[in-house]
């Protein structure tokens, strides 16, 4: 195999894994976690990690430092007036130079995107929502509500069995097995000005 075909390798295989990667993201292709490219990648040896806590040895840096260290050096063997030292040096450059961004792109962009998840942003109960489907008396129906920043919509029945209409607004008391048990706003707002009516008359 002479210089020239193993950089064209080189950027065949880089270019190659970064496609079925995109591919593995975009429509969930058992390619990434679990999968062969996930097990080829998913356990490399960590060298240094930065504040985001991201190797820079992750499939993305070396599937760029793949496709710039061969495509670079395919580009400078074909064009033959380099010596073939200053070939490897400047395709070696290249491909670190192209892993680092892509290792930055990640560290900056997508991961300091990312949040540790809280419990207390699933937590249901108190959760405001609003009746989509009428819960019949005894019976269930659906509620609309928001959580974490997303629309989300869960089956729905009324703590104290009576019917509750579509539009309704509704607090959740409690949640069960997939089922909120819901109260309308209107009752828990009365009962919190009853609460705080009789107080204030003690206190007087």
């Amino acid at each position: 195999m002479s210089w020239q075909d193993f950089y064209l390798v080189c950027f065949v295989v880089g270019f190659a894994l970064a496609v079925l990667a995109f591919l593995s993201g975009a429509f969930h292709l058992p390619l990434g976690h679990g999968g062969w490219l996930g097990h080829l990648f998913g356990h490399a040896p960590s060298v240094a990690h930065g504040a985001s806590g991201v190797s820079p040895l992750n499939a993305g840096s070396v599937m760029a430092f793949l496709a710039w260290f061969g495509g670079v050096g395919y580009l400078l063997a074909r064009g033959g007036t380099w010596p073939h030292l200053a070939i490897l040096f400047a395709a070696a450059v290249a491909g670190i130079a192209g892993a680092f961004a892509v290792f930055v792109f990640v560290a900056k962009v997508l991961v300091a995107r990312e949040r540790p998840l809280d419990a207390a942003d699933f937590h249901m109960e108190g959760v405001l929502g609003r009746v989509t489907v009428s819960i019949r008396a005894g019976g269930t129906g659906e509620v609309l509500y928001s959580q974490g920043g997303t629309r989300r919509s869960a089956g729905a029945r009324s703590e104290s069995g009576e019917e509750i209409p579509r539009g309704a607004e509704v607090v959740v008391t409690r949640y069960d097995r997939g089922i909120a048990y819901v109260r309308r706003w209107e009752e828990l707002a009365g009962d919190v000005s009853g609460v705080l009516t009789g107080t204030n008359r003690s206190e007087g």
